[in-house]
């Protein structure tokens, strides 16, 4: 079963609607969705390797634009929805927290946990909830994301045909490797924060 989903993720790469989901993904996961958009990034970055930039520029687009969502969450709507998705994620005890050290280190959160698996929804919504400046909070998100993204563009740009070899041979392994990640982005997230 996972041979197959790999497969249709690397088959669907090359239609034209992959990238609409990807962003959608990208969108999605800066404001309320829980799935990085690694899921679709990956895939069309090694059935395409020459197109892996403009994957990283349509993630980080479309990542910002939802952190932007986010923020609206945060500051327009945390009585209601905001305060609902971080409960639905545990974190209510430590908004308050995450929201004083806005004060001093706020541009070193969003840049830090932005490159990492710690789910940036958290950072989006708190950013706004801490009425973080949205100047300044779009463009730590743009090096954040765009750095996290363009990382795997380079990777996969360069070396897609080994990795997707290692990855083809070895891709339970990978996929765990994957899925442990995710959960510790999730762990640190509710220890840290």
């Amino acid at each position: 079963m996972l041979k197959r989903t790999y497969d249709w993720c690397i088959d669907a790469a090359d239609k034209p609607y992959a990238l609409w989901i990807m962003a959608a993904v990208a969108f999605a996961e800066s404001s309320f969705f829980p799935i990085p958009p690694d899921i679709m990034l990956l895939p069309m970055s090694l059935a395409q390797p020459k197109k892996a930039w403009w994957f990283a520029t349509i993630c980080t687009i479309a990542s910002v634009t939802g952190g932007v969502l986010g923020y609206a969450i945060g500051a327009l709507l945390y009585d209601s929805v905001g305060h609902w998705l971080i409960t639905v994620y545990g974190l209510s005890d430590k908004v308050e927290t995450f929201r004083a050290s806005y004060a001093e280190w706020g541009a070193v959160i969003i840049l830090l946990k932005g490159l990492t698996p710690i789910p940036y929804k958290l950072v989006t919504i708190t950013s706004g909830f801490a009425g973080y400046n949205i100047w300044l909070f779009i463009l730590c998100s743009i090096v954040a994301r765009g750095g996290r993204f363009f990382v795997v563009a380079v990777l996969l740009n360069r070396y897609g045909d080994v990795i997707r070899a290692e990855l083809e041979k070895r891709l339970g392994t990978w996929v765990a490797i994957g899925a442990v990640v995710l959960v510790l982005g999730f762990y640190i997230a509710f220890k840290l924060v």
